[in-house]
């Protein structure tokens, strides 16, 4: 199916899902179910203040998700690729002994991430991760991507916001803070950015999850991924799919420090630990675990369980909730499809608190960044 085709299908899709919105607010006014008691953000200085809510937001609150065309330039586009393609030449040398740290979302994901300090310390800075199939057992790079191993990389992550240039420039921007307060959030802060490459023929499947498996908050879950295609996103090249709706359900499991790694206090700090036990697990959260049957993985067929692909074009944006379930098929095609990804919360101001259970955590006294 050609991209013409497949945004036409989409489309359709899409004003399908409009529809289920309109005819809502035919039968009772305008609610906002997701959310439903934290206050609208006031516009930003010099600002009109939107129609309360926007018909996006009415849109993303009852399906979860929302597709913005067009929302990063061309030039911003290039200077991502660029300044990504520049930091792998420059920091990444894949070529010694167990040098190439390898990054998965299948069955082996915990075991993956949980042996080695190079993903916890990546939280505030650029860290590389292979394909599974692009290093050899002893965690060398296989000799066919040593002569181009930007085409071994899996994703780079997860501080690229907090290093000057066309990442943080793009987090900063007027139109990602705009968009949030659009959509609700009050005092919008960022714990994470990640750099996803979809390589040509061995770019992965991602299995079913939602995002706030990874990024917990309480009292309430706050989570919303920002989710910018760098090249055209196609369903032979692995394109997202996401489960309309799916946002109302509970999160299924957490991505969790290993008390038993790591002692109480999750952070190396006191007595307790023992350092053969892996770093992070998984823990179940809710009944809904056993109902979802594919979570971490794949459902056998994605239409029955109610996914649908969201092909975009360079520059194109998805925002989704946390607890959207979504996912992505390998890309067996001869394109890679890169992606940068800005995951943002609610902070202190809004009464919401980052979990200490979290994998990802900042050293103390550097707080998240404020948008």
């Amino acid at each position: 199916m050609d991209m013409d085709e497949a945004a036409t299908k989409r489309d359709e899709a899409l004003r399908s899902l409009q529809r289920e919105v309109d005819d809502e607010e035919r039968r009772q006014n305008a609610v906002h179910p997701f959310r439903g008691d934290c206050p609208r953000s006031p516009p930003a200085p010099g600002e009109d203040p939107p129609p309360y809510p926007t018909a996006r937001c009415r849109f993303f609150d009852r399906h979860g998700f929302a597709f913005l065309p067009s929302f990063a330039s061309d030039d911003e586009v290039r200077s991502m690729k660029r300044s990504m393609a520049e930091a792998v030449e420059r920091e990444w040398d894949p070529s010694s002994r167990g040098s190439a740290q390898v990054f998965r979302t299948d069955d082996g994901q915990a075991d993956a991430q949980a042996r080695s300090d190079y993903f916890l310390d990546s939280a505030t800075r650029c860290h590389f991760f292979a394909e599974k199939d692009a290093a050899d057992e002893s965690g060398a790079l296989r000799k066919e991507y040593r002569d181009d191993k930007m085409t071994a990389l899996n994703k780079a992550g997860h501080g690229m916001h907090t290093r000057p240039g066309p990442f943080m420039d793009y987090a900063r921007s007027g139109k990602v803070a705009s968009l949030l307060r659009e959509l609700g959030w009050v005092d919008p802060v960022v714990p994470q950015s990640m750099y996803i490459f979809k390589q040509a023929r061995i770019g992965g499947e991602v299995t079913s999850h939602q995002d706030s498996t990874f990024l917990y908050t309480t009292p309430m879950q706050t989570c919303i991924g920002l989710w910018l295609a760098l090249d055209d996103a196609t369903l032979e090249n692995g394109c997202l799919w996401v489960r309309p709706g799916s946002h109302m359900e509970s999160v299924r499991r957490q991505f969790v420090r290993n008390p038993k790694h790591f002692g109480k206090s999750l952070n190396y700090e006191g007595e307790g630990g023992d350092a053969s036990e892996p770093q992070m697990i998984f823990t179940r959260l809710s009944d809904s675990y056993g109902k979802v049957t594919w979570e971490g993985a794949l459902p056998d067929d994605l239409g029955k369980a109610g996914f649908i692909p969201v092909p975009c074009k360079a520059g194109d944006l998805l925002a989704f909730v946390g607890e959207l379930d979504h996912l992505s098929l390998p890309n067996l095609s001869s394109k890679a499809r890169h992606t940068f990804q800005l995951h943002c919360i609610e902070g202190e101001g809004a009464g919401v608190t980052w979990s200490r259970e979290n994998w990802l955590q900042y050293p103390p006294g550097v707080p998240f960044m404020k948008l």
